[in-house]
């Protein structure tokens, strides 16, 4: 194995490998600024590139090295505008944007660039210690085990609607229910689809996003006539975002765990990482009643988690060829592709490329915080623009961002019926928060609902891990 990770290192240590590594960086953390583009279109996008490509470390560096740092530079826009830059970062807006209102933008953003990064290179290092141990676990969870986690999952509305658990669990039923939109995978059957084919493959989780988070923030503020920070100076808070870190060291950790251990499991995806760990930091953190309202605590916790995430999804990819989540997903394409074959050979005869992505992954997250942290400063000033310098572009990219799930012309109208739906639901106190959470976890749940009763029948609520 030491000779392996030598091997490993010194592949993606060659300037050509280090070349389109940067270039994997650049290109991650331009589309996780940019609102709704999302990893996997960018990914999807190089595919018919990389695969031309004979090298399979070059391929390696440059798609793990894009993969492993959207999360990082969606911090950016989380925080400054309340639009998540990637599904990955939507819990850093509960506690990111009240920070920026407040004045403390630097820290915000110096806070999540730092989570980002450690918890990068925890996921990194989660990945390097179980690749040989835990292959008889994964193979032990079936669909009773998988519908729990999703069921324990929505149940989490109550801890994130903060004094109104009963509007959250409700949000949460309606974010499941707009999940049954579409045709039944089983049947084949049309759900609330109204006749319209648009609506067969279901409501694209982008859409409702932008949508919900979005657009009602932009509204208000076109509405205050003001900036996006109340306070009138960038903030002293830029060294002390990165002390934060270190002082809460242990809610790191924790946060970091569960996103490797969600980047584990299989078809979770990367839009649960965030939320999961929010809501843990709500329940077992001290003096919970500032989360919400710009503790930077919810902003490590969420940043920590999703870039650790990354590490755990590659343990099922390259350990027995299933994807940890549509991005990595993307990536296993490719790897086939050039000639790396995930499964038992990248623990033999193949390890060497096994270190080859732990190293990117290391690397990357390092290049990545480096970048963020150098234009943090000049980018966050875009909080003391005034609102019609601010509101268009960010309108502009909503709608490219809403546009780019489908390219469809109705795309733009589920954005606007999302978008009145979170202006009241903002307007009236209804969490928001849930409703994309049901949205994420309600197909998985159904799917895993019917398989377990399908394989089982009532028998599978006696399984010892469901119990």
């Amino acid at each position: 194995m030491l000779e392996a990770a030598i091997e490993g290192l010194a592949g993606v240590l060659q300037p050509e490998a280090l070349m389109f590594m940067s270039l994997g960086v650049l290109i991650g953390s331009l589309v996780g600024f940019l609102p709704g583009i999302g990893g996997p279109s960018t990914l999807a996008i190089m595919l018919p590139f990389v695969m031309t490509m004979k090298d399979p470390l070059l391929v390696i560096a440059l798609l793990v090295g894009m993969d492993a740092v959207g999360n990082t530079a969606s911090a950016f826009t989380s925080i400054l505008i309340s639009v998540p830059g990637s599904s990955g970062s939507q819990a850093t807006i509960l506690d990111g944007h009240p920070m920026a209102k407040n004045g403390e933008a630097a820290r915000a953003l110096s806070a999540s660039f730092v989570a980002s990064l450690l918890g990068g290179l925890f996921g990194a290092l989660v990945l390097f210690a179980s690749l040989p141990v835990l292959r008889p676990l994964v193979l032990s969870f079936s669909s009773p085990e998988f519908f729990i986690l999703t069921l324990w999952g929505i149940s989490m509305v109550g801890i994130l609607s903060g004094n109104a658990p009963v509007k959250g669990i409700l949000a949460g039923i309606l974010g499941v229910l707009i999940a049954t939109v579409g045709l039944d995978a089983k049947s084949g059957i049309e759900r609330f689809s109204f006749n319209t084919s648009y609506l067969w493959e279901g409501v694209d989780l982008v859409l409702v996003a932008l949508g919900i988070f979005g657009i009602p923030e932009v509204i208000d503020l076109a509405g205050r006539k003001g900036a996006i920070a109340k306070a009138e100076e960038f903030g002293r808070g830029y060294v002390q975002g990165i002390v934060d870190c270190f002082r809460h060291w242990w809610l790191l950790l924790r946060t970091s765990i569960i996103g490797a251990w969600v980047g584990f499991l299989p078809g979770l995806g990367s839009s649960v990482a965030d939320w999961f760990a929010y809501a843990h930091a709500v329940q077992t953190e001290k003096n919970r009643e500032s989360f919400g309202k710009g503790d930077v605590r919810g902003v490590i916790a969420s940043e920590g988690s999703n870039n650790a995430k990354e590490g755990g999804d590659y343990i099922p990819t390259l350990a027995f060829g299933i994807p940890g989540g549509t991005s990595t997903a993307l990536v296993l394409t490719a790897f086939v592709a050039v000639g790396i074959k995930p499964g038992p050979d990248m623990l033999t005869s193949q390890l060497n490329l096994t270190f080859a992505v732990i190293w990117t992954l290391v690397i990357a997250n390092i290049i990545a915080t480096a970048i963020c942290m150098a234009f943090a400063k000049p980018i966050a000033r875009v909080c003391f623009l005034p609102f019609y310098g601010i509101v268009p572009p960010i309108v502009a990219f909503i709608f490219i961002g809403a546009f780019a799930a489908n390219f469809h012309s109705y795309d733009l109208t589920a954005l606007m019926i999302f978008s009145l739906l979170g202006f009241f639901m903002r307007r009236y106190g209804w969490p928001r928060a849930p409703l994309v959470l049901g949205v994420v976890l309600g197909e998985k749940m159904e799917l895993y609902l019917w398989l377990s009763y399908t394989c089982y029948g009532f028998e599978w609520l006696g399984r010892p891990m469901v119990m």
